[in-house]
């Protein structure tokens, strides 16, 4: 017996869509992991939670270089963005 389909949407209930987002935000970052390994490639990742916190997976330490430039400018932006919704 399978799992039933959710519908993908925004989680009303505050609570339970930080709950969801972290245990998918786990998941992803385990598979980014797995990938890395299996497969011997380059993979990064970067995931901004909704307060901006950054959680990130590079596979290789010239990653995590490019990764602290791009997070700096994407930060930047979705602050930006969030100013600018909020005048």
């Amino acid at each position: 017996m399978g799992r039933g389909k959710i519908v993908i949407r925004r989680i009303d209930n505050s609570t339970s869509r930080q709950v969801t987002f972290s245990k998918r935000r786990n998941g992803l970052l385990k598979k980014a992991k797995e990938l890395a390994i299996l497969c011997d490639a380059e993979v990064g990742v970067m995931i901004f939670s909704s307060t901006g916190k950054l959680y990130d997976f590079a596979s290789s330490r010239s990653g995590v270089f490019f990764k602290d430039a791009v997070a700096l400018e994407i930060r930047t932006v979705v602050l930006d963005e969030k100013n600018r919704c909020v005048e």
